[in-house]
């Protein structure tokens, strides 16, 4: 069974310029949808649509196909994902004879995701022989059923539910649970878009998800970065010393080392969050000379919260130095 994730990224957004290579903890935003479809049990080929030989590149860095780069008629502001689906398919099709019988999107806009919905998605919609797509969901917030539109200064109800008097007046515990499509994940088949000209077909699936991390404008940044943070906890991190807890010696005479503060007050605050912190140090390697005592009342005097001291490259989770992990990404 061909399962082919399309990944939609082109250059032309206005509410964030360039959204869809944004740097979220130093990666660009569309390396993970990327990332998260080449680690699905299921997909089996990986394609990023976009009209920018520069997000090509990185779209390849990270290991998706970029069989075209896509038209400028189909990459304005009012192309539909209809548009960019059926483009694909259809270039595959002609160019490739190829035919992709469930289509996965992943919205770079919609980094954080469990990979394990993705592949439970795609088993949902191969069981339910009836369906023509699936999309997760999630609780809405608010209810349609007391919601209205105005026309000239009168109200509307948005929902009229003939089962239920009046829906607007009721309690909002006596009204129908609302769902509200999340973007996070949208599988169709490929029939379903050729076919019956639709990124959803007649009978929608659902798959409901707890969390909505969407990015449209800069307000939404702020919650997605309280999300990306969690990456960092309960976590082994391991610092270089010297160039990124203490700023570099003159002929590494190490006694004159100096701290630097705010690297420090971040490595504390990745220590309260329950990650491990291994400090390493490659001081004496060369000469000889024994540097514990000193490198240890430095970390103490200068407040460095830590759980272990290595003279060498121990095993973690993240390193950060001057050629890995930057701490302006943390």
């Amino acid at each position: 069974m061909n399962i082919l994730t399309v990944i939609p990224a082109r250059s032309g957004s206005k509410s964030i310029p360039d959204k869809n290579i944004l740097s979220i903890n130093g990666k660009p935003l569309m390396a993970y949808s990327i990332e998260q479809s080449l680690s699905s049990k299921f997909i089996n080929r990986t394609i990023v649509s976009t009209d920018s030989i520069y997000y090509s590149d990185i779209a390849k860095s990270f290991g998706a196909e970029i069989p075209f780069i896509r038209p400028e008629s189909i990459s304005h502001d009012f192309a539909t994902d209809f548009d960019v689906f059926n483009h694909v398919l259809g270039y595959l099709k002609e160019r490739e004879n190829y035919f992709a019988d469930i289509v996965v999107h992943l919205r770079p806009t919609s980094p954080f995701r469990d990979i394990d919905d993705i592949d439970n998605m795609i088993k949902l919609l191969i069981q339910n022989k009836e369906w023509d797509s699936i999309r997760s969901v999630t609780l809405a917030p608010e209810t349609p059923f007391k919601m209205w539109f105005m026309q000239g200064g009168v109200l509307k109800p948005v929902v009229i539910d003939n089962e239920i008097n009046e829906a607007y007046n009721q309690p909002r515990q006596k009204l129908p649970k609302v769902y509200l499509q999340n973007a996070s994940i949208d599988i169709t088949r490929g029939t379903t878009i050729l076919n019956k000209k639709s990124m959803t077909g007649d009978i929608i699936g659902s798959y409901i998800m707890d969390t909505n991390y969407d990015i449209d404008y800069y307000t939404d940044l702020n919650k997605l970065s309280v999300e990306a943070k969690k990456e960092f906890i309960d976590k082994t991190f391991c610092f270089d010393i010297d160039g990124v807890v203490a700023n570099l010696s003159p002929n590494n005479d190490y006694s004159l080392s100096t701290p630097n503060k705010s690297v420090i007050e971040k490595i504390n605050k990745l220590y309260d969050n329950n990650n491990i912190i291994i400090l390493f140090t490659a001081r004496g390697s060369k000469t000889g000379i024994d540097w514990s005592e000193v490198t240890k009342k430095q970390m103490s005097d200068w407040g460095v919260k830590y759980h272990q001291l290595k003279f060498g490259k121990p095993a973690a989770d993240y390193y950060i130095d001057d050629r890995l992990i930057s701490i302006n990404q943390l």
